[in-house]
């Protein structure tokens, strides 16, 4: 065909879609139904002119004809293929990349559910998160603060720069949300005596929520924003023009998920009374998260419990040996205590979560989804019922400072 035809048509499946997406018509075909005009040219239509096919199988037929040269044969093998599909088989898979990735720093975490990359700095560490990304599994990438700029995400600094600012900052003890300037968080971080009280004299558990984030975060913390864009963990997937991140390469017309960043700050649970609480309660994520620990703030003031009384309380967690481990290791930081859900068990946990409520008295409307709505953080206690009840067992982790925690759509967790 000419070739301004052929460039209409495009020169793979991918690009005939994404060209011809564009003219989509509702009930432009004799059956109603919805195609992306495709046009067969020259022996596929039989005329010199352009027919409109009414059937997939013609569309099909004319991409084949058109773009397979007759003399040369498909390569994809079905059956080879599926053979090859990794089996979720823990030990195969640990097994098999022992041999392939001898290269590659790494360990098998929380009942070998976790895949930790402990040299972040290894060129070929995508290679074996690839393997692990197959099976929908979270990845721990450790030492990512050791390539940023460290002054830059100091509480003071933050302040310093930006106190100025109003922000949503939520109470993550009673949900309650207050617009305030963010100097009065950024005060409190570190120092308890300045912190927000509730009415019965206890101290607030704030936590300035997504601020900045996206298009904000650029432009308000160009800076911060280039200084995290350099030190991602795996660019290859994680960059915004990493060659495997997909989002990043949709065509225009698709809608893209948020892709952020975004700032979290926290306060920690370790100087509050109620260790049962959590700072970001179990929720779903809908598009694959990084997230990396950037700075963690040593709390002081009455009642925050020391250094060593912290350690104690991540020890009472049900913790993978090698996380214990790093816990004793005075170079390491924790900063942060995660529990992991893999998506298949998302309807047991949704269930469970139902059943508690009504045990509590609790109206469980028929809308009401207490994943989307985020309004559980699921303690110790109930960790344990919904292993024994439901048999979904808990993925605990602890986050150090510099570690970057990515998860695949679909997981659920709360920190």
């Amino acid at each position: 065909p000419p070739a301004s035809q052929n460039n209409e048509q495009g020169s793979t499946l991918r690009d005939l879609l994404t060209t011809t997406a564009g003219k989509l018509r509702l009930g432009s075909t004799d059956a109603g139904i919805a195609f992306a005009p495709v046009y067969s040219t020259g022996a596929a239509s039989g005329k010199s002119g352009r027919t409109m096919p009414n059937i997939l199988d013609d569309i099909i037929a004319s991409v084949v004809e058109n773009k397979i040269p007759p003399n040369r044969a498909p390569k994809i093998n079905v059956k080879s293929e599926i053979k090859d599909e990794p089996k979720d088989d823990k030990k195969g898979i640990q097994d098999d990349c022992s041999k392939r990735y001898s290269d590659i720093q790494y360990s098998w975490i929380c009942d070998k559910h976790v895949l930790w990359l402990r040299d972040h700095k290894n060129s070929n560490n995508w290679k074996l998160f690839k393997e692990c990304w197959k099976q929908g599994r979270p990845v721990l990438v450790s030492g990512m603060h050791k390539k940023m700029n460290f002054s830059l995400w100091k509480a003071e600094s933050i302040s310093l720069d930006f106190g100025n600012q109003q922000a949503d900052i939520l109470n993550c003890k009673d949900s309650i949300i207050s617009n305030t300037n963010v100097k009065e968080f950024w005060d409190g971080f570190e120092d308890v005596s300045k912190r927000q009280k509730v009415k019965n004299g206890e101290t607030a558990l704030l936590k300035l929520k997504d601020w900045p984030s996206g298009e904000d975060f650029k432009a308000m913390m160009p800076a911060r924003y280039e200084d995290l864009l350099k030190s991602l963990p795996l660019p290859e997937y994680c960059s915004p023009e990493g060659k495997l991140n997909l989002a990043s390469h949709l065509p225009g017309f698709f809608v893209r998920p948020d892709l952020g960043p975004r700032l979290c700050s926290a306060y920690g649970v370790a100087a509050t009374k109620d260790h049962d609480i959590g700072t970001t309660n179990l929720h779903i994520e809908v598009s694959d998260v990084v997230n990396i620990l950037v700075y963690v703030g040593i709390a002081k003031g009455n009642g925050v419990l020391s250094k060593s009384g912290v350690l104690k309380k991540l020890e009472e967690e049900d913790l993978d040996d090698l996380l214990r481990k790093r816990l004793k290791d005075s170079s390491e930081l924790p900063g942060a205590l995660w529990h992991i859900y893999a998506g298949k068990d998302a309807d047991k946990i949704r269930e469970f979560l139902q059943k508690i409520a009504k045990e509590q008295g609790l109206e469980v409307l028929p809308e009401h989804d207490p994943i989307r709505d985020q309004s559980w953080y699921v303690n110790k206690k109930l960790r344990q019922r919904l292993f024994e009840e439901y048999g979904v067992k808990t993925c605990t982790v602890i986050q150090f400072l510099g570690d970057a925690i990515i998860l695949p759509a679909g997981a659920l967790h709360q920190v």
